[in-house]
């Protein structure tokens, strides 16, 4: 696993929130990572599998509680899989840690009343392996199947991202990561155009 507790390490196939919301939290950033932890702890613990490798990635530092980027990502290993779920749509970290809690538990509720093959389900949506050391990112145009100097509008984006999408779907025979890649063009490409 290539992330680090700082920098933040943001996953390359998770798009970033433009706008942030606020929030109705009141927990303390020490309160909220106790909370992180604590809900992870009780998570390995409901599904018998433990959770490895585990980092906290976020712009805080000693003396920087509130950087300009307040995005969090929790990186760690269960069950074989490297997972990571990252959020930012809040303005504060703590209140950005606090919802990581909250998905976390949202597991630990999957795990009661569904089983640990739902748990896996919802999972695999937050693998998120860093492209590998050396590799080079593909383009949004390329992703999608633009040519070279072609005029992209929201309809012909969407156009290209679905008929991309049923051959990258796993469901159809793709991979996690080529719909990850997908999706990740789809979002950078109409981020550019203003959409």
């Amino acid at each position: 696993m290539d992330a680090q507790a700082f920098p933040l390490t943001w996953p390359d196939t998770m798009p970033r929130s433009e706008r942030k919301a606020e929030s109705r939290f009141k927990t303390p950033l020490s309160a909220a990572l106790k909370n992180v932890r604590g809900s992870l702890n009780l998570f390995a613990t409901d599904t018998n599998k433990r959770v490895e490798n585990l980092v906290i990635s976020s712009n805080v530092t000693l003396g920087v509680e509130r950087p300009t980027d307040s995005g969090v990502a929790v990186w760690f290993v269960w069950d074989g899989m490297q997972v990571c779920i990252a959020v930012d749509r809040y303005a504060k970290v703590e209140d950005n840690l606090q919802a990581i809690h909250h998905i976390v538990e949202a597991r630990r509720t999957e795990m009661r009343h569904g089983g640990l093959h739902i748990v896996r389900a919802t999972f695999r949506g937050f693998t998120a392996l860093p492209a590998p050391p050396g590799t080079k990112r593909r383009s949004w145009r390329e992703v999608l199947g633009f040519a070279a100097g072609a005029t992209a509008d929201k309809p012909s984006i969407e156009a290209f991202y679905r008929e991309k999408a049923k051959k990258a779907h796993p469901d159809a025979g793709g991979s996690t990561a080529a719909m990850a890649e997908l999706n990740q063009a789809k979002s950078e490409a109409l981020k550019e155009i203003g959409a």
